[in-house]
């Protein structure tokens, strides 16, 4: 319910700011698929807190009172880390870029206020009986789910489980069966579950396990230096679509380039340079690559009173994601048009759709590294703050640029090289469009440090309590991961919901949110965090003492933890 709320608040802001600033028109899917993700974890967090405090016998109201105190105060550093990361988009200076950045941001930004005002109200509303799920509705909840995926997949008998998830509840508000609650199975001793058990093998080899996981990693993320970035053409649509019958069509009977001309615009100064533009034309025809070139128009440059400008329009042997087509585009500017050109007074510009995307790549390409630097010192001085401590900022930096790596190998091994395609209804691999690295990296990015703040905040409240730094990792880990699992494979549903949308911009998105979101709650959280805090135990939490003293303090732990016990090591130094 928060989610939906918060997606719903989102899509009016971004309907609002659409009216003062540039938006591409799939900016309200991309802020309800991201919305929808964090909307789910955040709230999935914070009720999984309550019912930890219901459990420890707390009333359904002071367990809110809690939840919302250690949980919240997470849920609001984690959503306020991803606006940032998602508002770094404005530092590249386009601005349909910054449209995406701002309308995503006040998604989240509204998802995370649903999440911290409106749940609250809702537990409130609904008291002890969040310990309680009937059968009528875990089975409604099962149809409807089917009934989606029917949707999703145009599988139309599956259509029919969201009438029956209409049926069981009304027959499950009188049937005994279907009212009787599902009986909850008692929880079992931290240390005896699982995921503790898990952690302690982990930190048993922590050295096997970090350089396992980084290899695994670094392996996936080979693809990427084949990264080949710019704009697909429409020869990427469904096939059953009017816009790729279209495309094969003129391709079938015109050639491949036809889909995708190139313009040789000139700019004529005098009557000696528009004297150049026939040899011009002349040298681009038989420039290898050229499938046709028109003379220029105007006709007659030579006329006495020659025409201030004049095009000449170029037919490539090539489609226009073809790399191919890319060199022939630098071909042009670098080589042939100089060279016809000379010291003539023309000034010769190439554009068209590939030339403009080359364009455009270049642009983005270099202030990517701005766009990068500035996400990650952020990230990187607002975790510092949150656990006072250098290195655990420094390893989640690191760490969450390996999984971001990780899934671009994976969306240019699928995208790109075509592994898998016809799986997500595609049939061929195409460039990757310049602005999908730089949101996948905002998203990502900021959703990681949400498993990151979510993980470490409890490794922290689990130290200041204890003092013990190798107890602490597993204890912390064995309260969290459980949630942490859940909320990554929701995210990964959601995310991955989006492959069956047509687009493949918009399925490129959703399978690459989908893979990082997975790659980061399974390698990241359960297999190189235990390992790295293993290996640096105290020293995780080493803060020097000047540095201290200057940043401010951020506590997403609650007041109850603030104040940090002694060490074992600290009380033997002290005793002696």
């Amino acid at each position: 319910g928060t989610a939906i709320a918060g997606v719903g608040a989102g899509a009016f802001l971004i309907t609002l700011l659409g009216n003062l600033i540039q938006m591409p028109d799939f900016a309200s899917v991309l802020g309800a698929m991201i919305g929808l993700g964090v909307g789910i974890d955040y709230a999935l967090f914070i009720i999984t807190r309550v019912r930890e405090s219901m459990h420890e016998g707390r009333s359904p109201e002071d367990a809110v009172a809690d939840a919302m105190d250690t949980a919240g105060r997470a849920v609001m550093f984690a959503g306020v880390t991803v606006v940032v990361s998602l508002l770094g988009m404005l530092t590249m200076g386009l601005a349909f870029v910054s449209g995406l950045g701002l309308g995503a941001a006040a998604t989240v930004a509204m998802t995370m206020l649903a999440s911290l005002t409106l749940l609250p109200a809702m537990l409130g509303f609904v008291d002890d009986r969040l310990e309680i799920t009937r059968w009528r509705g875990l089975v409604a909840a099962g149809l409807v789910s089917v009934a989606l995926l029917g949707a999703g997949l145009s599988l139309q008998p599956l259509l029919f489980a969201g009438p029956l998830a209409v049926l069981v509840l009304l027959v499950g508000s009188f049937w005994g069966p279907l009212k009787r609650p599902v009986q909850r199975r008692p929880e079992p001793d931290r240390k005896d579950t699982f995921w503790y058990r898990w952690s302690r093998v982990i930190q048993a080899r922590p050295w096997r396990a970090a350089l396992g996981g980084t290899a695994i990693l670094l392996l996936l993320s080979a693809p990427v230096l084949s990264l080949r970035l710019g704009f697909s053409d429409e020869g990427n649509f469904p096939a059953d679509t009017t816009t790729r019958q279209a495309y094969d069509l003129l391709a079938e009977g015109f050639g491949p380039g036809f889909n995708g001309p190139l313009i040789v615009a000139a700019e004529v100064g005098d009557p000696a340079g528009a004297a150049v533009l026939v040899p011009l034309a002349n040298a681009i025809a038989e420039t290898p690559g050229v499938a046709f070139s028109t003379p220029p128009i105007p006709p007659d440059p030579t006329a006495a009173a020659p025409p201030p400008a004049a095009i000449i329009r170029v037919i490539p042997t090539t489609a226009p994601e073809d790399e191919a087509t890319n060199d022939l585009v630098r071909t042009l500017r670098e080589d042939v048009v100089p060279a016809a050109v000379g010291d003539a007074s023309v000034e010769v510009y190439v554009t068209g759709f590939t030339a403009s995307g080359i364009d455009f790549t270049d642009y983005l390409a270099g202030r990517l590294v701005i766009f990068f630097g500035a996400v990650l010192v952020l990230s990187f001085l607002l975790l510092m703050m949150v656990f006072r401590s250098v290195l655990v900022p420094l390893k989640a930096v690191i760490m969450n640029l390996l999984s971001i790596s990780a899934a671009y190998g994976i969306v240019v091994a699928m995208f790109q090289w075509g592994w898998g395609l016809s799986v997500v209804g595609l049939d061929k691999g195409a460039p990757i469009e310049p602005f999908i690295p730089m949101m996948l990296f905002a998203i990502v990015f900021g959703l990681s440090m949400d498993y990151e703040v979510f993980l470490l905040s409890r490794i922290k409240e689990e130290y200041d309590r204890t003092g013990d730094a190798v107890e602490s990792v597993a204890d912390g880990l064995a309260a969290t991961a459980r949630v942490i699992s859940a909320a990554a494979a929701i995210m990964v549903v959601v995310f991955g919901s989006f492959l069956f949308e047509p687009n493949r911009i918009v399925k490129m998105f959703g399978f690459g949110l989908a893979t990082a979101v997975f790659l980061d709650a399974t390698f990241v959280r359960m297999l190189l965090v235990p390992a790295t805090m293993e290996l640096l135990g105290e020293r995780n939490w080493w803060l020097p003492k000047w540095l201290d003293r200057l940043l401010p303090d951020i506590n997403v732990e609650g007041p109850a933890h603030h104040e940090p016990v002694e060490t074992a090591e600290k009380k033997a130094r002290s005793a002696a």
